[in-house]
């Protein structure tokens, strides 16, 4: 059990972090399910991901052409 802190926090108890792989920095979420709060670990980003869809409407093949 856990108790509400007056800015309305909560400590995740260390056998849920440590079952969600867990650690200070990562983003959670939460969703209601049949009147109950589910905790969810939101996936990391891959470093590539920021530049998806950049590029466009330009296609590899063209891309490729203009660096060689």
């Amino acid at each position: 059990m856990t108790t509400l802190t007056q800015k309305s926090q909560v400590t995740i108890p260390k056998q849920f972090r440590t079952a969600l792989g867990v650690k200070p920095g990562d983003e959670v979420d939460f969703e209601m399910e049949h009147g109950k709060v589910v905790l969810l670990k939101k996936p990391k980003k891959l470093p590539f991901d920021k530049w998806k869809g950049r590029l466009g409407r330009f296609k590899t093949d063209d891309i490729m052409k203009e660096l060689r």
